[in-house]
């Protein structure tokens, strides 16, 4: 047996399958694929899928890791075609590698923001309200959690931020603690943002670049 990390792009149409049926469909797409897959044990037996940081419904993934197992020989490169052959439209596997790092070892994950409005003074306005916001080291809001619902400050979540306004568009490039200890959600950080500033977007587009270690290393 061999674990296998598979790298995926998610975007399009695809950014609103929920992580429930992206299981499903990896389930479907595995073994339509005819890979030697390891199927766990017991009375229903299934391909092993572990999605290793699942990816908020309505955002872009531009390198999702999911590990698999096989138990045949197989390349990488073969895995890839064969995967390729058979995902929906919107799911891209990128590249198929060896596991190096251990899932416990994500720590946050980098952002690509932009929030499009209906003139250029509020994409200013909301630059300046933000950048200020994050400067000033304290933004409360309400977090959902296991333990239920609670106030939280957002900065401690934020790793690094920068936000600029180009016409009636802000740019945002931010890390934000992801992993099994701490996890920002970027939409809760944009609402945030909007009930600071007293008004909301036209549209917006969220996508997740990379992974991140606690040493801000590439997870790999």
């Amino acid at each position: 047996m061999k674990s296998v990390r598979i790298w995926f792009k998610k975007a399009g149409l695809a950014v609103y399958i929920s992580h429930l049926d992206m299981n499903r469909c990896f389930s479907r797409a595995v073994i339509r694929a005819r890979l030697p897959l390891w199927y766990t044990e017991g009375f229903n037996p299934k391909p092993y899928l572990n999605f290793l940081a699942p990816l908020p419904l309505g955002q872009v993934g531009l390198l999702e890791p999911l590990d698999i197992r096989i138990v045949g020989e197989i390349t990488f490169e073969e895995i890839k075609e064969k995967l390729n052959a058979v995902m929906p439209q919107g799911i891209e596997i990128v590249n198929v590698t060896e596991p190096v790092m251990k899932t416990a070892e994500i720590s946050a994950a980098s952002y690509k923001i932009a929030v499009d409005f209906s003139d250029a003074s509020l994409a200013q306005k909301f630059a300046e309200v933000s950048s200020a916001a994050v400067a000033g080291g304290e933004i409360l809001a309400e977090k959902r959690s296991k333990r239920g619902i609670k106030t939280v400050n957002l900065c401690e979540f934020i790793k690094s931020f920068e936000v600029k306004s180009e016409g009636d568009t802000a740019e945002i490039n931010t890390v934000l603690a992801c992993g099994s200890e701490k996890n920002l959600n970027p939409d809760l950080l944009l609402q945030s943002f909007y009930t600071l500033c007293g008004f909301e977007e036209e549209t917006r587009s969220i996508a997740r670049t990379s992974l991140l270690t606690a040493d801000a290393k590439v997870f790999q």
